[in-house]
């Protein structure tokens, strides 16, 4: 683990194979030079059931903490695609609210800081105008626990159109005005919506300044959103880094996804090695 940084650089835990325990999680992230782990809550039924109080995920986690010294200082809850918080469906809107006050509970236990919210209304739906009304009165539920539970959420900048830049997500930051309401931009998908926007990554960024908690540093190529490999496409790092820095935002995490290569223990050192030089020499 690096020391004595100004900034810290964690590891997204889909980055390693889901078949190794916490402890080993949390050893290759410290072995390969990460400072901490973003846990994942997505849509899957294994991961959903980690939020249980049942379950020994938390136990075990906060053993597997205490052994290594990673912290998980952050969640990417994905589970709303499934779960979404504009549904159509008032159950699904239900269990969605349910997910949330679970995140916090299980966050404020953990010791996670910020967990990121998809920017979506609805995934597997058709986004209406019915789905964006119910998107912000639940939202603001959301918010609600949040500053129950003292956890600070932040929008992740997605691939569609309903939140796929940092100013679209500041029109529901600036509606709840909530300091436990925040933006976790992703730079790989806005330099895709900065192709279709026209506006660039490092003015999207401005539109969001003194509201932005972390970011995901991810590859991207034209129209591809997941699974490019640092270094082979083309993401505007470096212009975002640079307004990043100036903003003070000092937590990032490399999101990349193990796809099954033997060399995945490489791939993650070369990744923290790649992503730290372009923070430091942006």
């Amino acid at each position: 683990m690096v020391k004595n940084k100004s900034y810290q650089l964690g590891m997204y835990e889909k980055a390693v194979p889901s078949t190794l325990t916490w402890i080993e999680k949390l050893n290759i992230a410290k072995s390969s030079g990460f400072d901490y782990l973003e846990i994942s809550i997505d849509e899957t039924d294994l991961k959903l059931s980690r939020i249980e109080s049942s379950d020994p995920c938390l136990l075990e986690l906060q053993a597997a903490i205490k052994e290594t010294g990673v912290p998980v200082l952050s969640m990417c809850l994905s589970a709303h695609r499934k779960y979404p918080l504009g549904s159509h469906n008032p159950k699904i809107q239900e269990r969605s609210l349910e997910i949330m006050e679970k995140a916090c509970i299980f966050a404020v236990k953990l010791g996670v800081r910020i967990i990121q919210l998809a920017g979506y209304d609805v995934y597997y739906e058709e986004s209406d105008d019915s789905t964006r009304i119910n998107f912000e009165k639940n939202l603001s539920l959301c918010v609600d626990l949040a500053s129950k539970y003292g956890v600070i959420l932040a929008f992740e900048t997605m691939e569609t159109l309903f939140m796929d830049t940092a100013k679209k997500s500041m029109t529901y930051v600036s509606q709840n005005n909530s300091p436990y309401l925040q933006v976790y931009p992703d730079l790989g998908n806005l330099t895709n919506a900065s192709r279709i926007s026209k506006i660039t990554v490092k003015d999207d960024l401005r539109s969001a300044s003194g509201h932005i908690v972390a970011a995901h540093l991810k590859e991207i190529v034209e129209g591809k959103y997941r699974e490019i490999p640092y270094g082979q496409g083309d993401t505007h790092f470096k212009e975002a880094l640079i307004e990043l820095k100036k903003q003070g935002v000092a937590l990032f995490v490399g999101e990349f996804w193990y796809v099954g290569s033997p060399e995945w223990k490489k791939d993650l050192s070369f990744a923290n090695a790649y992503l730290r030089d372009l923070i430091e020499n942006s």
